[in-house]
């Protein structure tokens, strides 16, 4: 079995708090006889009356190791991994990487981070792993570079 996150616990008690409902832990995905991928988490939540239900993979990480960046490319590595695998098996269930308030606020302010997270069009969950708490959704359009 694969390791969870340092904040993994955070990161579902903060969903959790929204409204969403933890469908898997971990989300796993076969893509062939042999190999299956293990996304931290699968929710579910249903948002005000007349809106169908959204489905969302989760990856979690902390960025607690002495190098962002070997962080941030593996932590990309695995999202463009895990967005073809859920286009494949789940296209309506959509990826979100969830990093660190703190993280966010210092090393996904470079303007190398930020151009990257914008050219591969990713989904940010902004996490306080202190408050367990959501602080911000963001997601990057890739024709906005």
């Amino acid at each position: 079995m694969s390791r969870k996150d340092r904040f993994h616990q955070a990161v579902r008690h903060a969903l959790e708090k929204e409204n969403w409902l933890i469908t898997h832990d971990p989300f796993t995905i076969q893509i062939s006889e042999a190999v299956k991928l293990k996304i931290d988490l699968g929710a579910e939540s249903t948002i005000g009356a007349q809106r169908d239900r959204e489905k969302i993979a989760v990856e979690i990480k902390s960025f607690s190791t002495d190098s962002d960046i070997s962080e941030f490319h593996a932590a990309l590595g695995q999202y463009l991994n895990y967005i073809q695998a859920l286009e494949d098996k789940e296209p309506d269930r959509v990826l979100h990487l969830a990093v660190p308030l703190e993280t966010y606020n210092d090393f996904f302010q470079i303007p190398f981070i930020q151009k990257s997270l914008k050219r591969h069009a990713i989904n940010l969950i902004i996490y306080d792993p202190v408050q367990e708490e959501i602080r911000e959704w963001k997601s990057y359009n890739s024709t906005n570079k």
